[in-house]
Formats: C-alpha cells, structure tokens, sequence
C-alpha cells in the first residue's frame, strides 16, 4: 500500500465528512432549492404547533357562496346586483369594499348585448333600439364604485398583453431604490377601464405560491412593466385609511442596520402602519384555522338581513367560496384556503401588527452553527469516542432547537435549527461508520457481490468481463420498468412482520422471475416496488417489445396470485382482498453502469427517463389502470393494443408526454372488439382537445359500453374534467395538456 492510500485510509474518517459539510455550506451560500424546501417545512411545523390565534378585527369577508347563488341566480351575477351590494355596504358604513374577482370581460348582461347576441332579431327591429337605450350594467357599476372607497384586484401575467392597469397612488422610497428587490412581472389582466377608472384602488389579487404549491409569503409591492403596484391587502388599508401614497424603507436609510451592505427592503409605511418586511417587500403569512366569524353571506347583505355591526367602520373583502368558484389556495393549515379569506388574514396581520419574520442575520447564524457542530464533532469523535460524542452532540443540538422555538413564540422570529444538527448528525454517522468498519477490508466475490440483484444471465457477463466491475456508465436506450402494489400499506397493516415477509417473498418472486425471462434486468426492490430495465448490460434490439410482454405477464401472474389468495382465505374464513398493481413503462437515453463508490456500487440507472417511468408507474392511481406507457415506448410496439389516456405534464417536467394504457398483446389488437373501443377512445380524444365537449361525451357513452371495467375510471374522470371545463372554460391556448398533482 502507497503512502498516500495509508494516509487517506488513517485519516478517512476525517475526510469522507468534509464533502457533506462543503455540501451543506453551497446549499446554504447559493440557497439551493431543496434547502429553501426543507427550511420552509420546518417553519409550517412551527406555525402549525402554534398558529396566530384570532382576535377580532375589523376585517370581514362577503362571501358569495352557495346560499348567495341559490337566491340571486348563478355566476357570473349581473354587475347590476354587484352595484346593488356595494350600495349595501357604503349603507352600512364600509370602511373599505375590495374585490377579489376580476372584472377582465363586459357584462354580458347588458341588454344592449343580449339583444345583439339573438339573431333572430334584425338589427332595425324597434326592440333593438329599446334595448340600446337601456343603461349599461358595467357603466353603472362604475358609478356605483366611483361613490364609495371601493379597491379592485387585478392578476399578474408573464407576459405583457398590452395596457397596465391603472396606478393610484404613489410610491416614495428611502434608502436604496427598491426595484431590483421586487419580484418583477411582464404584465397584468388588467379590469375593465371604467371599472378601473372610478375604482379608489387597484393592486395585485395574486399571492404567488412557493414552489410546493404552499402559501407562505405574500408580496406587498410589485413591479409589473416598471411600474409599482400594491398588493390587494396593502391598497385596500391605503383607502380605508384615506392614505394617497406608500413610504418604502430600504437599506441606507436612517435607522436600518445593513453594515454599508445593499441588502433590500426593510418596512413599508401605508398611513399609519408601518410593516417590517423581507428585504423583497413580502411578509410571511402568519395563519389562524379557518375563523366562521369572519364570513357573512352576500345575500343576508342583498336583501337586508345582515346586523350592520359585521359592516360598520369594517374593511370589507368581496369574495366567494362557493363550490366550483372557491380558488384554492394550499397552506400550513388547510389544503384548500379560499383566496379571499388569505386576503382577510393578510389585513388582520398588519393592523394587529403581529408579523412573523426571518431576521436577516438568521442564515449567518445558522451555518456558523453548522459549521460549529461538524468540525467539533470532527475533533472530538477520535478522541472521546462514539458514545460520548453523541451525548456531546445532544447537549450542544437541543438548546438550539429550544432557542429557536422561543424566538418563534415570542418574538415571531423563524431560524432553522434542524438543517445544521442534520447536517452534524451526517458528519457523526459517516465519521463513527468510517471508525467502526475501517479493519474490514474483505471483499465479496463477483458472483456473491451481484447475483442477489441481478439476471443470472447478466452476472455471467460480468463474470466474463470483470473490466466492467468498476465504477462509471455508458449512454444507451433503455426500456425502465416501475412497478408498485397498489394500497400495499393498507394491505400490510393486517400482517405481522412475519407473514409481511412471506408475501412480499410470495409476489416478487414470481415477478421477478417474468422480468428475468423476458430479458429483463432487476435493478432494486422498494418494499413492494421493482424497478427493472431492458437493453442493458446486454444489448436487446427487441427491449420496448420484451418490457411490454413482461408487464403484459406480470399481469397474468398477478391475476393467478389473486386466485391462490382468495382460496386461502375462503379455506382460513378470512377475509379477501384483492391485490392490484400499478406498472410504469417509458424508453428513453439514461446512463447506465456502475454507479455509486469505490467500495461499493451497483449496477444501474440514472435518467431524466428513468423519473419519467417512475411518475408514469404513480399516474397508474390517478387513471385506476394498471400499465401505462410513455410515448416512446408506444412507438415501438405499435403491434400491440394500447389506447392513449392523456396529454400529460408529469411532477418535474416541463414539456408534456404522450401517454398510453397497454390493453393487451397483438392478438388483442387484431379483434374487431379492441378496434371498435379504439375507434370510439381515439374519437373521443380528438374531440377534447378541439373543446367539442358535446361530441366527446357521446364518445365517452359509446367507450363505456364497449370497454372492460378496468378502463371505466378513465371515461368518468374525462366526464369530470369536460364538467370542470364547460363550468370554468379554459383560455384560448388551452392545448389539452394535464398537470399532474402528484408523483
């Protein structure tokens, strides 16, 4: 052994630490996303072991909800009753009326529309100029806005659409100029401009979500095309308060610490409230559970039956959380928060002032924390050994997390403690496990070392060809396999360890089996899940085909499987449950090889087609079939029988895949019964995706009466969506695409 190698293997457990801590320092110095994400999850346990608890505010929401459109017709309501209503709440002495609702299109309403859109009704008919001459719904409601302290929302675009919405009132900076701090936006739907017009107000209704899809922060000030623009909750305190500008306070202004750096925005003053904020003018929503005494129905206010107290001097949100027209926003405490009511918690915090915040010295703090932690640790396990390094770690880890839990409850102040002592704890484990295996230096064979995982065919190749037995890939096609029972936790809850073990033994082995003598290669085991692919190591023209044939039989198998355990039971007196199977399948480019260290590695896949097959194997819950096939792989068994289910944008991924259920083997595909279904499916599809929603439920009819019960889910989810569609129509790029909401 060369000195050097004695060295690194003297001093390993100094060394294999050092990565995982110069890791965790470029995860903290670039604020890498999955730290972002898994600082953020540590702050919604915070605020969900203790939420902001409600006090009562003058702060109430006028909720358009089912009641509401029972009474006074459905949405959209003619903008006549939406005068009406803010007449009502001027009467009642509304400090303020905003709108959550956007007011983008013309009342169709208006009689003068209505007429033109009959066209059995010749343009000189008298009635024509009877309806002419009826008052405009959207002229009227502007004038009814233009009377009263009324604040309209508008949404932000990525893209610039032509006019910016109106600006009303001002912004003053000190300090630093603001801008470069700002989330920036290209343009804006912007309301009608009468509307926009007469309005006292006009801001942002958009509270942008975190990449989780969780509504944690909301920006305060906006930069849309250049221009400054206030969000709804700050605007609508401007007018209640008769305020006509913003003060922005930034760095180098007077009484903000920022030691000669440019570090953003400090405070914004509206009035006579002056909110701390991050230094990108957003504050952290600080929730309460879901309030009632917030809410009071527009139609109590409509026909008068509301007690005028709820209105009186209140800052009043105009919003819905009816069925179909609720727009839902994730959060901490509740996955289905009415973007009005987030609004109304919004208001609350900044008149009580009670303000959550993430100081800036927090990340400072944390990673000289961090630091601290690894390289004592470092030091000390050598010398004291593994037991007392941990109970030093402890003593040194919990009255962190005790401290920051008191600046949370007390101060509303969020520092993570848990990332640096994760990162201690992986300096400890690798460092203790370098230190307790470093005298094992035997090495299992090749046959021992990769037979338990991989085709016997494939361990006689390496066998033959131990030059490959090191570490690094080549790029090639692939054919991944994803397969996972379906509610197997569910299923193991009624099993002892034992007899989990012995049916878990009882369902991969013959799986395996089929993936093996189709050619296949295992490549792990994830409780009840395999991954396996095809064209590797050895090279197979036919992979795409031997991966269909595998799943094709994994089926049957499963199906055999499912008659050994019904028996059983019904012989025992138990009862049976079904076993069912969701089965992934996509071809693309991946790397594969050896992959992993010096000392150990396996042979396996890495591939942005590998995720593909993973998500599509997780797609298998949301359409109730059990194989499913990327695009690229349906091309290249066009032989067989397959419908395609949907154009679909799976999690983490951007462009769209092509997605197909595999319903059987070439002899199915010749059958005039599968061309009758594919005729109808294909019809159906076609019809969607040109919006002919009528057509396409008609096809939808004819699929149904022709298809086995397990492609029935996929017709009532298509009915579900057109449903949702001719509720809320999309947009005019609409092209189809699905967006997966989970894995």
């Amino acid at each position: 052994m060369s000195a050097f190698r004695r060295y690194v293997y003297r001093h390993l457990h100094h060394l294999l630490p050092l990565p995982i801590l110069l890791a965790a320092f470029l995860a903290w110095f670039t604020e890498a996303g999955q730290l972002v994400q898994f600082r953020q999850t540590v702050f919604d346990e915070y605020l969900r072991l203790k939420p902001r608890q409600y006090e009562p505010t003058p702060v109430r929401i006028v909720d358009i909800d089912e009641d509401s459109l029972q009474r006074f017709g459905q949405w959209p309501w003619p903008r006549t009753l939406l005068a009406k209503l803010v007449d009502r709440l001027n009467e009642l002495g509304a400090a303020a009326i905003a709108f959550d609702i956007l007011f983008i299109d013309a009342d169709r309403t208006t009689p003068s529309r209505l007429v033109e859109s009959i066209k059995e009704i010749a343009p000189d008919d008298p009635l024509v100029a009877r309806f002419n001459a009826m008052p405009d719904h959207d002229r009227l409601f502007a004038e009814t806005i233009a009377h009263g302290r009324v604040v309209l929302g508008f949404a932000l675009r990525n893209e610039n659409r032509g006019k910016l919405p109106d600006v009303k009132a001002g912004f003053s900076n000190v300090g630093d100029d603001p801008r470069p701090w700002l989330p920036h936006f290209r343009g804006a739907a912007a309301n009608l401009p009468a509307l926009e017009e007469a309005a006292a107000g006009n801001a942002l209704s958009d509270i942008v979500p975190e990449r989780d899809g969780i509504s944690r922060r909301a920006p305060l000030i906006a930069d849309i095309a250049g221009e400054l623009y206030p969000a709804l909750a700050l605007d609508t305190l401007r007018v209640a308060q008769g305020a006509t500008g913003y003060l922005v306070k930034s760095s180098g202004a007077s009484g903000v610490i920022s030691f000669g750096e440019h570090t953003g925005i400090n405070a914004i003053k509206v009035g006579n409230i002056v909110v701390p904020t991050g230094s990108d003018g957003s504050v952290w929503l600080h929730y309460t559970p879901h309030q009632p005494e917030r809410f009071v129905s527009a139609a109590k206010i409509l026909d008068g039956s509301a007690d005028p107290e709820l209105v009186k001097d209140n800052i009043v949100l105009i919003g819905t959380t009816a069925e179909g027209l609720k727009e839902f926003r994730p959060t901490q405490l509740d996955p289905a928060e009415s973007g009005v009511e987030i609004h109304a918690q919004l208001i609350e915090q900044l008149l009580l002032g009670d303000i959550i915040k993430r100081p800036d010295w927090a990340p400072g703090a944390e990673v000289i924390f961090m630091l601290y932690i690894g390289i004592g640790l470092l030091l000390l396990l050598p010398r004291v050994g593994a037991r007392w390094t941990a109970l030093l770690f402890a003593t040194a880890v919990t009255p962190a997390i005790c401290a920051s839990w008191y600046a949370y409850f007390w101060y509303g102040l969020l520092i993570d403690p848990v990332f640096p002592s994760l990162v201690g704890l992986l300096v400890y484990l690798s460092s203790s496990a370098v230190l307790l295996f470093r005298t094992e230096t035997e090495r299992r064979q090749v046959r021992n070392a990769f037979s338990r995982y991989l085709a016997p065919a494939v361990v006689e190749h390496l066998a033959e060809h131990p030059e490959r037995l090191k570490l690094g890939g080549e790029l090639r096609e692939l054919t991944i396999m994803f397969s996972d029972i379906r509610g197997f936790t569910t299923i193991s809850e009624g099993m002892d360890a034992q007899e989990l073990t012995s049916f878990l033994n009882r369902y991969l082995t013959p799986m395996t089996d089929v993936i093996m003598s189709h050619d296949g290669t295992v490549d792990k085991y994830m409780a009840d899940g395999i991954m396996a692919f095809w064209n590797a190591p050895l090279e197979d023209a036919r992979h795409a085909e031997h991966a269909c044939l595998a799943a094709l039989a994994m089926r049957t198998e499963l199906a055999r499987l499912n008659d050994s355990w019904r028996t059983e039971a019904t012989t025992a007196g138990h009862p049976f449950r079904e076993v069912r199977a969701g089965i992934g399948l996509n071809t693309g480019e991946c790397v594969v090889g050896n992959l992993g260290s010096d000392q150990r590695f396996d042979y396996s896949v890495l591939g942005d087609d590998a995720n593909v097959a993973s998500r599509l194997e997780g797609q298998t819950k949301t359409y109730h079939v059990d194989i499913i096939l990327g695009e690229r792989t349906a091309m290249q068994v066009p032989q067989f029988a397959m419908l395609e289910l949907d154009l679909i944008q799976v999690v983490g991924k951007t462009k769209p895949v092509r997605i197909f259920f595999l319903f059987g083997d070439e002899g199915v595909r010749a059958t005039s019964a599968f061309a009758a279904l594919e005729s109808a499916h294909d019809a159906m599809i076609h019809a969607y995706r040109r919006r002919d929603w009528k057509k396409a439920l008609r096809e939808i009819e004819s699929c149904r009466a022709q298809a086995p019960e397990i492609a029935q889910h996929v017709y009532e989810l298509y009915e579900q969506r057109i449903a949702d569609l001719q509720a809320s129509p999309p947009p005019a790029d609409w092209d189809g695409v699905y967006a997966a909401l989970m894995k």
